[in-house]
């Protein structure tokens, strides 16, 4: 890769999703997106909670709505009103089948509920298998892995089952993870054989891995001044999101875990884009183009808010990056 000095991709789809828990508020808040741009296809969604019924789920169908998102209750930020019990949620899950909604999980444990010495994604997946047993027909997204159990699990389910990999899961581990707060995040960055597996899955050419950001800002000041492991969770990564996935892929080819040639055109393409836009059922994108060039940029440490008041660290800032336009 580094002999590549240009590339032309289409579109990102950026797979990820806000809380909301009614169709009127999901309506409301697509009506202040489109007010902002009109360029940007928003995938609106709801919060997996008590008041999300099979009826509610028709009503969403029926307005557009694509997906619904799962938290377990207490395993990251705002999950306080997250899901307790599963098998509460299996007659709206049923009217999500039939009405083509998807499903979109955060895939962890509770600390306590997880045995000793496995992760939180790891003592998830067995309910990952469960639901899509249960449910085979239903689409479910397990949102950002970060382990290499979590790429077989979703590898062993059938078509209806994807996954997003996240830039900063690519060249984080666990060590970053615990010492800077610009790397603190939940799903917990892992170790060092599983954030290879992410990217060996994103360069496998496999259609149920494609890329969602999960870029999470939080005021440079909250990051920096909380103590030691207390920062709020969160990488910031979107202002460099996609030239963050390519340097993740650099350093794996310098660390020897893929090889050049197994970075293709092709597969940055799908994994950027198709992939994502097939299993969602959009069309193909035949309008902008992202031009990357190496023009030595680099990132920098924080970006502010037009007005000054909002400061924000960006993820690995000083490395060298490809520059983007849109073409």
């Amino acid at each position: 890769m580094k002999n590549i000095q240009r590339l032309e991709l289409p579109a990102a789809a950026d797979m990820h999703l806000p809380p909301l828990t009614s169709v009127e508020q999901v309506l409301e808040y697509k009506s202040k997106l489109t007010a902002i741009t009109k360029d940007v296809n928003f995938l609106m969604s709801l919060y997996l909670h008590p008041s999300v019924t099979p009826e509610v789920i028709a009503q969403a169908a029926a307005a557009g709505i694509t997906g619904v998102k799962l938290y377990p209750q207490g395993v990251t930020t705002n999950s306080e009103s997250g899901v307790s019990d599963i098998t509460a949620f299996y007659d709206t899950f049923a009217a999500m089948e039939k009405h083509g909604i998807v499903l979109n999980i955060h895939g962890e444990v509770l600390e306590s509920l997880a045995p000793a010495d496995t992760t939180l994604e790891e003592a998830f997946l067995p309910t990952l298998k469960q639901l899509h047993e249960r449910f085979p027909a239903l689409r479910i997204v397990l949102e950002h892995c970060t382990t290499a159990a979590a790429v077989e699990a979703v590898k062993a389910c059938g078509p209806t089952v994807g996954a997003t990999i996240t830039a900063h899961h690519l060249y984080l581990t666990s060590h970053e993870a615990c010492c800077d707060p610009f790397a603190f995040c939940k799903p917990i960055p892992k170790k060092p054989t599983d954030r290879d597996a992410l990217v060996k899955a994103v360069v496998s050419g496999n259609t149920k891995f494609f890329f969602g950001s999960d870029s999470a800002p939080h005021p440079l000041q909250s990051k920096t001044s909380a103590e030691q492991g207390k920062a709020p969770a969160g990488v910031f990564t979107q202002p460099y999101v996609t030239q963050l996935v390519l340097l993740g892929l650099e350093e794996a080819i310098e660390r020897g875990v893929i090889a050049d040639a197994d970075v293709t055109q092709e597969k940055l393409e799908n994994f950027f884009s198709r992939n994502g836009r097939r299993f969602y059922k959009l069309p193909e994108v035949s309008g902008n183009k992202i031009i990357l060039e190496r023009k030595g940029e680099k990132i920098p440490t924080s970006i502010q808010s037009a007005d000054g008041k909002n400061e924000v660290g960006i993820s690995r800032h000083g490395a060298e990056v490809f520059s983007l336009t849109w073409a």
